[in-house]
């Protein structure tokens, strides 16, 4: 009897893996050529915003990349992730110095690069923990594999959160500055990343002066960088 219930068990677990492996892929296959219109953390504000007895707000429109101006690619770069067209989906430099600056100060830096958090937006959920980043590090290695630099890109512009209840920079460049993406000039580009640490806190149409701050050094920073290759 004993061993009839492990052999269940193991059938069972063998079974929910190779579902798990060829779902998951099937999932970064058909995005690989399908807009994302939805993601988890869209649904989640949603219900978050129901929640506390607030009208819903979204606001999301995808574009293709050719749509968008050829500076917010190099604008992300230069905020989140300066090795992108050289990384494989990791930036173990980057993480080596955030463990090392980790270790002597309280406010704690991130290594993520903009793979990481496309694996994140699209697939998984916000909350931290050891469960999500290493579904994070699954789905990043997949859509590295499945996907080219461009289209990650791609899906990053369009389901990153920008704003209260707005995702991608199509959505946010209609709503903050009246205009589609495309017409952004490299300074508004820079201004839209700036905020993009915490988009529901800092707002591209009325910036801080600590955003303008990250604004100038995103733009020194783009300029040590080379154009998006289309």
């Amino acid at each position: 009897m004993l061993r009839k219930t492990l052999r269940f068990i193991r059938k069972l677990i063998v079974k929910t893996v190779i579902f798990f492996i060829v779902s998951t892929v099937l999932a970064v296959v058909f995005y690989k050529f399908f807009p994302v219109y939805v993601t988890p953390l869209m649904v989640i504000r949603c219900c978050e915003q129901v929640a506390n007895g607030e009208s819903i707000r979204w606001h999301h429109t995808w574009v293709p990349l050719s749509e968008m101006s050829p500076s917010m690619p190099v604008a992300v770069m230069g905020s989140e992730d300066a090795r992108f067209l050289q990384h494989h989906g990791f930036d173990y430099d980057a993480i080596e110095k955030a463990m090392e600056h980790n270790r002597t100060h309280e406010n704690k830096h991130g290594a993520s690069t903009i793979s990481q958090q496309t694996a994140k937006n699209v697939f998984l959920w916000p909350q931290r923990s050891w469960l999500r980043k290493g579904l994070e590090t699954y789905f990043t290695v997949l859509i590295e594999l499945l996907w080219s630099k461009q289209r990650i890109m791609e899906v990053y512009l369009n389901s990153i959160e920008t704003g209260d209840g707005i995702y991608g920079v199509e959505a946010v460049s209609r709503k903050n500055f009246d205009m589609p993406s495309k017409r952004l000039s490299r300074s508004e580009c820079a201004l839209i990343a700036a905020t993009l640490p915490n988009p529901r806190k800092f707002d591209s149409a009325h910036p801080s002066r600590y955003i303008q701050k990250r604004r100038w050094q995103i733009e020194r920073n783009m300029h040590l960088l080379p154009e998006f290759p289309k």
